[in-house]
């Protein structure tokens, strides 16, 4: 109560306000520990943790704290976000712990249902029901994101992922030199990654590319072409990336090839360099969501421990005189917003499709708003499409407005703003008059369907799907 008896609303300091700057909440949770296909000679097998996973990772310690339990790890992390004065209405849900389609399918639609339950704050009786509430629940499901084998991807697995509501589809690729994957004995090749991209880019998937410098066999000249290949062969072109520096941790057998003397990680200086010029490379339509991966100092027997890495490099940049050009890099996250934004589009060859990215930036390229449009590869190959409801159809595979996460009830100094709905009218201008399709269809989120029916999309066969007159 004030001194006028009026009573005051406490609203609590936000912490590590990083987390919910890029205009939604990120909460990761973990798989319980399931045997992996793969036998790649870096990750590591703890006890009681998922392979390639480390105990203690942030967060596998909130796994291991909530017994694995999908229910309790969102609940969990929500009331961590709520406490620190996050906003938590659009919620990014990314499920760690491996290859997903490796799993039992009837674990992973329970795992699902159960973080939709946690979202919803009701249990449900079937997936079909939480998902159902999720669409006007207080906590929306705005994206799913999983990681798997680009092995493992096939037109069944897509189906099966589109029907959980998947988004976003992490891929280990980790190079595409064919001597060092099988070196590494991961288990596949880059015609595979070729394939899983091709399949999932016309499914409309966000697709992310998990890379590792330094691997065995490799060398900063070698990794320097991995990123050119990456971006001037269109068989590839992921939308984001994760870059991991290879380092040495015990329980692999890197470890006893690193004991042997028979791989030498790089030098933190040769590793800088490296990353500094492969920042260089990343173009403007590719977000580059980490550098290094956040592994505890105490596993890392050989390789960096720098996991500010990101920082060093981003002030070495500064002080050369030079910027990345990524997406993360130009977010306009808290800053101060400009009223005379300029729409600029970016055309490029994927897959044997046509990418069209549209973005909002202002006169400091700081992006506000982008949308990837992909006219699929069976629209030139005059071929029929992988689910029926996308034939003679453009999709939407993303469409974000950066800027501080804000309550869907308010506007905020740049979401909820309109500048959405003129990226979807543009695509719309473009679908049709440009190549001459009937149909738009949006991958869309589950808690985002409610926001495309009112531009005129319905739902079919899991994607929002608008008629064009």
């Amino acid at each position: 109560m004030n001194s006028t008896g009026t009573e005051l609303s406490i609203i609590p300091m936000m912490k590590n306000a990083i987390r919910t700057l890029s205009g939604v909440t990120p909460v990761a949770v973990l798989t319980k520990p399931f045997p992996c296909p793969g036998s790649c000679i870096y990750c590591p097998h703890e006890e009681n943790v998922p392979v390639s996973y480390l105990a203690q990772e942030p967060a596998v310690m909130r796994a291991i704290t909530n017994r694995y339990n999908p229910f309790d790890q969102v609940s969990y992390r929500l009331n961590q976000y709520i406490k620190t004065g996050h906003i938590t209405q659009k919620v990014e849900l990314i499920i760690l712990g491996g290859s997903w389609s490796s799993y039992p399918f009837e674990y992973r639609k329970e795992f699902v249902k159960s973080c939709l339950d946690a979202l919803n704050k009701k249990k449900s009786e079937s997936f079909e029901e939480a998902a159902s509430i999720n669409e006007k629940a207080e906590h929306r499901m705005v994206g799913l994101s999983i990681e798997t084998r680009p092995d493992l991807i096939t037109p069944k697995e897509i189906s099966r992922m589109r029907n959980l509501g998947v988004t976003k589809v992490e891929l280990g690729v980790q190079t595409t030199d064919e001597e060092i994957l099988k070196l590494i004995r991961r288990g596949h090749g880059v015609k595979e990654v070729k394939k899983a991209t091709q399949l999932l880019k016309d499914a409309g998937f966000k697709v992310l590319y998990h890379i590792m410098p330094g691997l065995p066999g490799a060398s900063p000249k070698k990794d320097l072409e991995v990123f050119d290949i990456l971006f001037q062969n269109s068989a590839f072109q992921p939308d984001m990336l994760k870059i991991y520096p290879c380092v040495v941790v015990s329980q692999t057998e890197l470890y006893h090839w690193f004991k042997e003397g028979k791989y030498v990680p790089y030098a933190n200086s040769e590793l800088l360099d490296l990353l500094i010029k492969i920042k260089g490379k990343i173009p403007p339509y590719v977000r580059l969501m980490r550098l290094f991966r956040d592994i505890p100092a105490n596993y890392i027997q050989g390789g960096s421990k720098k996991s500010n890495l990101r920082e060093i490099i981003r002030e070495e940049l500064e002080r050369r005189g030079l910027a990345c050009q990524c997406i993360r890099c130009r977010e306009i996250r808290n800053q101060t917003p400009e009223k005379n934004l300029t729409l600029k589009r970016i055309n490029y060859e994927a897959s044997q499709g046509r990418e069209i990215f549209l973005e909002y930036i202002d006169s400091q390229d700081r992006i506000y708003a982008l949308l990837r449009l992909r006219i699929p590869s069976y629209v030139f190959k005059k071929s029929e499409s992988l689910f029926k409801v996308l034939g003679n159809s453009s999709i939407i595979r993303e469409i974000h407005v950066y800027g501080v996460s804000t309550p869907l009830s308010n506007k905020g100094k740049v979401q909820h703003r309109g500048l959405g709905k003129k990226l979807i009218e543009k695509a719309q201008e473009i679908t049709q008059r440009e190549f001459g399709l009937g149909k738009m269809a949006v991958i869309s989120g589950i808690g985002v369907r409610e926001y495309y029916r009112k531009l005129g999309f319905k739902l079919q066969e899991t994607y929002m799907v608008k008629e064009l007159k």
